[in-house]
């Protein structure tokens, strides 16, 4: 893990909780109490009613694809043994969306879809950092 040569997230006072749910494998998001609405990136106020009257709460880490590119060249080298592979904005239950990759699926139209159901996988990179990452959801 300590080998990890990709770009990092630098958790701040105001992501640090999103950072530490991650870590723990159970990923929080931030909702309004206001609302009641979960909204995504984590910052200081709700983007509904501009009020701190907000908290951080546990999701499901189910969701569905909602937009997807499949990556065959990156100029970095850091990422060059990856390609080709999935990024794909990812709409959790919950209904917020955010940017992820897909794992454990073929990087290949005829493989990802969009409205294609997925679920988190924590993917521990460093000793401090866990990123969020999806692969289509299991049959049980």
């Amino acid at each position: 893990m300590s080998g990890y040569k990709k770009p990092l997230p630098k958790p701040d006072p105001v992501t640090a909780p999103y950072w530490e749910s991650l870590k723990a494998h159970a990923m929080k998001i931030q909702r309004c109490n206001d609302t009641g609405k979960f909204f995504f990136y984590p910052r200081g106020l709700s983007p509904f009613t501009l009020s701190d009257n907000i908290s951080w709460e546990p999701v499901s880490g189910r969701g569905v694809v909602h937009a997807f590119t499949i990556v065959y060249q990156n100029r970095d080298p850091a990422f060059a043994e990856d390609v080709p592979y999935v990024v794909a904005i990812v709409e959790l239950e919950e209904g917020v969306r955010l940017m992820s990759n897909l794992v454990d699926v073929e990087p290949d139209p005829e493989h990802v879809w969009i409205g294609m159901p997925v679920e988190i996988v924590y993917d521990d990179v460093t000793e401090e950092i866990t990123l969020p990452r999806f692969r289509p959801v299991r049959a049980t």
